[in-house]
């Protein structure tokens, strides 16, 4: 293994303890299991393995379970800020909240359910004053269950 994949930095995949190290969410939010592989100011490819554990198909639903479309945007906005933060070169901390601001050309190509693993890829498109702007596709089976361009900002925590 080479140091970057060791250290979860320049390009190369991340395990879940990497993954914590740059996201804030925790169980039952986070939807990011694993990166295959991150090129920091360009792209990055990500894992959320679905279970029929999910806490959201008892209600979501009993009869056909389905991974809600905002949790498979969510999974997606997750991706995004792993790559942001690996282009700016520094992790979450108590001074700032990364925050997810707009969706625009969101759609859902087909139902996603326990035993799919999506593969979500993001792009960054451009980056100016804070305001990020992302292209995002998620797949399983290699076909498009969602795709959406994603806008994040990084903001100062409120005192």
């Amino acid at each position: 293994m080479s140091s970057d994949a060791a250290n979860g930095t320049g390009m190369s995949g991340m395990d879940i303890h990497q993954i914590l190290d740059y996201l804030p969410h925790r169980y039952p939010i986070l939807l990011v299991d694993r990166v295959l592989d991150v090129v920091p100011g360009e792209r990055i490819t990500a894992l959320k393995n679905v279970s029929v554990n999910e806490p959201y198909f008892p209600g979501h639903y009993p009869h056909h379970p389905v991974m809600p479309g905002v949790l498979i945007v969510e999974a997606m906005a997750q991706t995004a800020a792993i790559l942001a933060f690996k282009t700016m070169g520094n992790k979450p901390d108590d001074k700032s909240v990364y925050y997810f601001v707009g969706i625009d050309n969101a759609r859902f190509k087909r139902p996603v359910g326990p035993g799919d693993q999506l593969v979500i890829e993001v792009s960054l498109g451009a980056n100016k004053r804070g305001i990020w702007k992302f292209s995002a596709v998620a797949r399983v089976d290699g076909q498009v269950a969602s795709e959406a361009d994603l806008i994040c900002a990084v903001r100062p925590t409120p005192q």
